[in-house]
């Protein structure tokens, strides 16, 4: 019995330290940050997105791939908030639509290919962002306009870089 009672006590120790620890841990969260958008930066800036796709995009992917982050109530807390700022960071440094301007053409034309790969695959977004954001679960249609999208983007990008060789192919040489 004494051996119960010791062992309730250290239990209800061990407790009151754990408790004490996550209250502290709350003061040590990282920034929650939605730096300062550039419009002319924007994707919208630099490619044709129509209403449907513009749509799509803010609803399943604009919170960990734009600067215009919707902070859910769970981001405040420690350790939740560890993962959802590691995520919505990692996310923006492999592709930011509020920085769309960044990309030169061959890497723009990459990230639309990735884009349809990802949501082809289901891997975006994250299973693990899905189950507290239930609207953000892309439909086949979904997928499909997204993907019909970033290919015609991608084509419509390549034009003037095609153009351009075709032009040289057709000049004479440069007298040298």
């Amino acid at each position: 019995m004494a051996h119960m009672k010791r062992l309730w006590k250290v239990l209800r120790w061990v407790a009151v330290v754990a408790a004490c620890l996550f209250v502290a841990a709350q003061f040590t969260s990282p920034a929650r940050t939605n730096p300062e958008a550039d419009r002319s930066l924007a994707l919208e800036s630099h490619l044709q997105v129509n209403p449907q796709v513009g749509a799509i995009i803010d609803r399943s992917c604009a919170d960990c791939h734009s600067n215009k982050t919707q902070w859910p109530w769970y981001s405040k807390v420690v350790p939740v908030s560890w993962l959802v700022i590691d995520h919505v960071n990692h996310g923006r440094s492999h592709l930011n639509f509020s920085e769309w301007g960044r990309y030169d053409r061959r890497e723009a034309g990459q990230m639309l290919g990735q884009i349809c790969k990802e949501v082809k695959s289901g891997a975006m977004p994250l299973s693990s962002y899905t189950p507290l954001h239930p609207e953000s679960k892309l439909s086949a249609e979904d997928v499909k306009l997204l993907c019909d999208w970033t290919n015609a983007e991608r084509q419509r990008i390549d034009k003037p870089k095609q153009f351009a060789t075709r032009q040289e192919e057709t000049d004479p040489p440069p007298d040298r």
